[in-house]
């Protein structure tokens, strides 16, 4: 009985240890990241959703949001809730991207962000990083502040 007891307990234990471990492996902001990187970053980790744990590609994508974006969407929970919803759910799993300087000045930079998605659906978004310019460990990094609702640009077929 002890001895399966301790088996038991060294599972949990591992499963604990592991999962830390692989939410450790995620990016999080410093102040060498490009404006251009953090979307890379954010949607390299959305086209593969669970490649880590589940749903580590929109936590790597929370960690790059601003704090303001964040107050908007509330909790991470909240901001899961809403990246699988009907307005970004695309972004999941999808099966390319490009990503397409729009503008940009020291503080802010703007892109034209297209996807293609698992259905084979193009849809197009403007994406907004911005400096972080407050003291803390955020400062001088680059954050989502804006992501646009997708337009449709119709089927790669």
């Amino acid at each position: 009985m002890l001895k399966k007891l301790l088996l038991t307990f060294s599972v949990v234990l591992f499963s604990f240890v592991n999962i830390s471990l692989t939410k450790a492996d995620l990016l999080f902001p410093n102040n060498s990241i490009l404006p251009a990187d953090v979307i890379k970053i954010q949607l390299n980790a959305l086209m593969d959703n669970d490649s880590k744990f589940k749903d580590s590609g929109i936590e790597q994508t929370w960690n790059f949001a601003h704090p303001n974006n964040k107050k908007n969407t509330g909790p991470l929970p909240n901001f899961k809730m809403m990246i699988k919803g009907n307005s970004y759910k695309m972004l999941l799993n999808h099966l390319s991207h490009t990503i397409t300087a729009l503008g940009s000045s020291n503080e802010w930079a703007q892109f034209e962000v297209v996807i293609l998605d698992k259905e084979k659906i193009y849809h197009k978004f403007n994406w907004q990083v911005e400096k972080f310019t407050m003291e803390g460990p955020l400062q001088g990094c680059w954050l989502t502040t804006v992501v646009s609702n997708p337009i449709p640009l119709g089927s790669s077929i």
